[in-house]
């Protein structure tokens, strides 16, 4: 086998090795169709089993029934930033957005690009270390909806509770922690997540809306912009990111093989404890950079003493095998991704390697 290395990438990120072994032994010759999945057409049979499964699987791992829709779109995540007030928004309604981050923030400039958003909450004051508490939102009685972005790749955060309203649709970004633990999906109108970190590599973004929701959408919209035309075509009015999806149902899959989320938030909340334990072991060498009850599960940010041993960490760890430790561009910093796939095993070397390096460098 190839060398492979512990890949802490924040996304495209890590995929599990016994996927991968999976894509690479269909890849010629898919169920003996004598084409790869790249190939087949998206009207055949074949391809319409995966799509089925697929739609089916994230239903059954979320605990919805099928008043909720399955979709996947082009675009990513990002794109879902204009789609939705576009088509839920507008006529002088703003949708409530909390701002906790990079991408919340975007999220928010689209919308007001589309026609307004209300600004429901922030962290900006506290440089985005915190998610604001309930009682801190500001939610107007008329809200078309409220956004959140659930966790905070770049910043580290991540909601640890979910607001509600009555009445309000809640929409969320899970492109980070979508699938990562036990969560009450059916308080969320709609969800979406890009499918590069949790779900599988990038080309799709994974839509779950309730249809109450979608009946609300406006007319008139293009077909393209229009979430109908996603929901009544299963995501095949257009040739759809086939391989994407193909793949995504093989994660599902591997989800519920794993024992389903009760099993994979086992798993995540170990190395969950093992990182911040060394956070808070060496508080002054590896310097947390969130507060305590906003802390990510999947992407957790430090600093440390100054930016050159940043810089020899990384450099560093990359020639042990261990990739994809460098912060975000817009903070520095070092950031240990651990999304779905990367495992235990990987997490407690990682932690290994930087406990030496801490005590080579103090």
């Amino acid at each position: 086998m190839a060398h492979r290395i512990f890949n802490f990438n924040a996304g495209p990120s890590t995929l599990p090795l016994d996927v991968l072994k999976i894509i690479q032994e269909e890849l010629l010759d898919y169920r003996g169709t004598g084409m790869s999945v790249m190939e087949i057409s998206h009207r055949s049979p074949e391809f319409d089993e995966i799509n089925e499964s697929a739609i089916t699987l994230v239903r059954e791992l979320m605990g919805l029934d099928d008043k909720y829709h399955v979709m996947f779109c082009t675009g990513g995540a990002s794109t879902q930033f204009a789609m939705i007030p576009f088509n839920f928004a507008g006529n002088g309604q703003k949708g409530a957005y909390v701002d906790t981050g990079t991408w919340s923030t975007k999220a928010i400039k689209e919308a007001n690009i589309m026609g307004g958003a209300h600004l429901a909450g922030s962290s900006k004051d506290n440089e985005y270390r915190h998610i604001p508490k309930a009682a801190d939102l500001d939610v107007p009685a008329n809200s078309p909806y409220l956004h959140i972005t659930t966790n905070n790749t770049i910043k580290g955060t991540q909601w640890h509770y979910t607001p509600e309203y009555d009445g309000i649709p809640l929409i969320a970004d899970m492109s980070s922690d979508i699938l990562s633990h036990q969560l009450d999906y059916s308080k969320f109108a709609m969800v979406y997540a890009g499918t590069q970190k949790n779900l599988g590599p990038a080309g799709a973004c994974l839509v779950v809306m309730h249809d109450d929701l979608l009946q609300k959408r406006k007319d008139g919209n293009p077909a393209m912009w229009d979430y109908r035309t996603y929901a009544t075509k299963k995501s095949l009015y257009n040739t759809p990111p086939s391989l994407t999806i193909y793949i995504v149902k093989l994660i599902l899959e591997w989800i519920k093989n794993q024992g389903g989320l009760a099993a994979v938030e086992k798993v995540n909340k170990a190395k969950y404890d093992k990182v911040y334990g060394m956070i808070d072991q060496y508080p002054d060498f590896f310097k947390g950079t969130v507060q305590t009850d906003s802390r990510s599960w999947m992407n957790a940010t430090m600093r440390l003493p100054n930016e050159d041993l940043e810089k020899k960490l990384i450099a560093d760890a990359k020639a042990a095998g261990f990739g994809g430790l460098k912060g975000h561009r817009s903070v520095g910093g070092i950031r240990i991704s651990m999304y779905n796939a990367m495992t235990l095993e990987g997490v407690e070397k990682v932690l290994g390697f930087m406990d030496e390096f801490r005590k080579a460098n103090s």
